[in-house]
């Protein structure tokens, strides 16, 4: 017996009978004489013509949906009553088989979850159904956070109820996504000269942590990260962060922290939207501007490279010493004018960030130093699915594909799904 030809030959079976029973199920029968008519939007009646049929693919595949069609006489605009309260108003796609398409299209690029449907399902879609339909849930889940975000804004704030949070951290960053050119008109590239290619995702991560190991180092509480996002401007994604971080517990919470590297943005947000923090520059991006800095200071010479190193990280950086790191950095004499300005631009750097670099302190504080949740979280959440091979995007597909992506990661899709339609 070939056991995988009989499997399927059964399920195929099955399925068939499934949708012989489930058309005879959806056979609406014609509406009695006193339900023969409706309200219209035009403020007159629509009156009932007739039984019309339409076919919708569903979980057990292709069905005749036969219900009552009704249309008004001033307006000419029909009604299908049926389709409304099945879900399946403007669509050939049940509510089952849309759930489907949005889990793989925000999974894996469009085309992979048409084969993943077809192969785990035996449903047989385009891979444009399974982007659109993606992107449409997408956007009606950002549409929501949107309404949240206002209110949020006019300090209509969920009330969050629930025990103190010892340690609630917020981190922020960005990464490129290639979009197609209408995206990038007028905007500069990093290359001079050169138009841009990508739009920049800012990504926020808000997390908690409840103890710490035997080295005093921080432990991440498991399940506890929840992603949010978008291609925006600075201040919208200020305000999207800040209801993220209050519905987990901001108010509630005994150390309040914000994470992220040197991006100007990411501190002018810190301020007004987290006043009172503890702000922290990740650890190891201030490394890396030492680590360029050394590279310039001696091109093609590691072992130079790492003797001063040495001095300026290990025993200014990562003690905390950031006004006597400054102070070696400005009295480093160069003749070469592109280091000369290097030297300046870093002096600048951590003389700025001088109060977020006092890792000795964080750290006897059992705080974590670097941001490698929302670094992970931008390969995780965006590179995985946005930045995949041959991808060019729409900021409303990439913003739809992110909002769905999100709502997912977070546990939080069932519960869309559910609470998407007005209860009866």
């Amino acid at each position: 017996m070939d056991l995988e030809a009989t499997e399927m030959a059964v399920r195929s079976a099955l399925l068939q009978v499934g949708a012989a029973a489930l058309s005879e199920l959806l056979r609406f029968p014609a509406p009695s004489a006193d339900q023969r008519t409706l309200p219209c939007d035009c403020g007159h009646r629509a009156n009932y013509r007739e039984l019309r049929t339409k076919p919708v693919l569903t979980v057990v595949g292709k069905v005749e949906i036969s219900r009552p069609y009704y249309l008004c006489s001033d307006c000419h605009i029909g009604q299908f009553p049926t389709d409304v309260e099945l879900d399946i108003e403007h669509t050939e796609f049940s509510p089952g088989v849309r759930r489907m398409q949005a889990v793989v299209g925000q999974d894996a690029p469009f085309d992979h979850g048409r084969r993943q449907l077809k192969l785990l399902a035996n449903l047989e879609v385009t891979t444009k159904a399974v982007e659109r339909t993606a992107e449409a849930i997408g956007e009606d889940i950002a549409a929501h956070e949107k309404v949240a975000i206002q209110r949020a804004m006019q300090l209509d704030l969920p009330i969050v109820i629930g025990k103190p949070v010892p340690f609630l951290y917020v981190q922020m960053d960005g990464t490129g996504v290639s979009v197609v050119n209408k995206e990038t008109l007028g905007r500069v590239g990093k290359t001079e000269g050169q138009p841009a290619h990508t739009r920049e995702v800012k990504l926020g991560c808000v997390f908690t942590q409840s103890s710490w190991d035997e080295e005093g180092y921080p432990i991440r509480d498991p399940d506890s990260t929840t992603y949010t996002g978008a291609i925006e401007t600075a201040e919208e994604f200020g305000k999207r962060i800040y209801l993220e971080a209050w519905k987990r517990g901001w108010s509630r919470a005994e150390k309040k922290v914000v994470m992220g590297d040197g991006a100007e943005w990411i501190w002018n947000l810190a301020e007004p939207y987290f006043p009172g923090a503890i702000q922290i520059v990740d650890l190891y991006h201030a490394r890396q501007h030492l680590w360029e800095l050394a590279r310039k200071l001696y091109p093609n010479d590691q072992v130079k490279q790492k003797a001063w190193i040495k001095v300026h990280q290990r025993r200014l950086l990562d003690k905390g010493k950031i006004e006597k790191l400054v102070g070696a950095l400005r009295a480093i004499d160069t003749d070469n004018p592109e280091v000369a300005e290097k030297l300046r631009t870093e002096a600048d750097y951590f003389e700025k960030n001088a109060e977020r670099m006092r890792y000795p302190k964080f750290r006897r504080q059992h705080l974590f130093v670097g941001s490698g949740v929302i670094e992970a979280g931008c390969k995780t959440v965006i590179g995985s699915r946005l930045k995949q091979s041959g991808m060019f995007w729409t900021v409303r597909g990439a913003n739809a594909i992110i909002a769905l992506r999100c709502c997912n990661l977070n546990g939080q899709f069932e519960d869309y799904w559910e609470a998407r339609r007005p209860a009866a």
